[in-house]
């Protein structure tokens, strides 16, 4: 009776173990695909990871602290002054409200302007011409230019320049004190920014027109469609998406202007033409005062990531509508 037990129980054994064989050695392939996939992904994630890490979460983490000190920015003396930064913004700083209106204006205008001028130039450039190439080449070129370099360029256009040309041909356009003046060094930024920024937006424009069918084109012209039908029925519901990445890099870069800003005008004629990514430099490494100037630049990474979260929002409600 003993020796019947113990064959059964041999038995029931080698019936379990291979069983269990066949279990465990997928559990243990599936481990290794998972710690070879892990290993692959921090090699190459791993690098941009920490210089991103480095380079702005740190940065910007640390920024958010010293929004709420009285930080110099020289000295090792840092005290907390809690909500008070804040405070003396909404509350005191009139010339840091007069920025972020003047920064608003400016951008609402620079975005209708750019859009329409690089949409504008793109339909010009994807025409049968001869010469459709050398002129992407020649609106694309500004955009190459550095913000500091170009806005120098045109600070001797503006000044030397047009005042030439007012001499020459009595033109009262050009005998204008154009950055001398708040209501036309305003102008003058504009004219600068869009004229650097059309030529990129006018790249994007050109690779969502291209993509247009032909076909519909087609049809709608024997349909009797004219010119102007076409583009608001076929050709602009077709491009919505390239509509919503231009409208969003507008956004972002008109928000954030400030070399162009720097070269021309330095915020004068007294101030009068200091936007907010300047009034903020100027806090923090002209005046010495960091935590103000933190807590200003914390303000206007909300404002700026709200503004274009929303945009984006809606942008891609109308594609879906079209």
């Amino acid at each position: 009776m003993n020796n019947q037990n113990k064959l059964e129980e041999h038995n029931n054994s080698t019936i379990v173990t291979p069983s269990n064989r066949n279990i465990k050695k997928p559990i243990t392939t599936a481990k290794k695909k998972r710690l070879k996939n892990a290993g692959l992904f921090t090699l190459f994630v791993g690098p941009v990871f920490l210089a991103f890490t480095l380079i702005v979460l740190i940065p910007f983490f640390t920024g958010i602290y010293y929004s709420f000190t009285d930080w110099n920015g020289i000295t090792g003396q840092v005290k907390w002054v809690g909500l008070d930064n804040f405070k003396y913004l909404f509350t005191e700083d009139k010339q840091f409200q007069e920025s972020f209106l003047l920064t608003t204006k400016y951008t609402i205008v620079a975005i209708v302007l750019t859009n329409l001028i690089g949409f504008g130039l793109a339909l010009l450039v994807t025409q049968m011409l001869k010469t459709r190439n050398i002129l992407r080449t020649v609106f694309f070129m500004p955009n190459l230019l550095g913000g500091l370099l170009l806005g120098f360029i045109w600070q001797f256009i503006f000044v030397r320049g047009f005042a030439s040309i007012g001499e020459l041909t009595g033109i009262p356009l050009f005998e204008l004190a154009w950055l001398g003046d708040a209501n036309t060094a305003f102008w003058g930024i504009v004219i600068v920014s869009v004229w650097q920024g059309a030529g990129y937006i006018m790249i994007i424009y050109i690779a969502a027109l291209q993509n247009v069918p032909q076909e519909l084109i087609e049809a709608a012209k024997i349909d009797g469609a004219n010119k102007w039908q076409i583009l608001r029925h076929i050709t602009l519901p077709l491009v919505a998406p390239a509509v919503t990445i231009c409208l969003f890099l507008t956004t972002a870069s008109s928000f954030k202007i400030f070399d162009a800003n720097l070269s021309l005008t330095n915020g004068g004629p007294f101030k009068s033409t200091e936007m907010l990514a300047l009034n903020i430099y100027t806090e923090a490494f002209v005046n010495n005062r960091y935590g103000i100037g933190e807590a200003k630049a914390l303000i206007f990474f909300l404002v700026v990531a709200t503004i274009s979260v929303l945009q984006v929002t809606l942008s891609k409600k109308k594609e879906v509508e079209s």
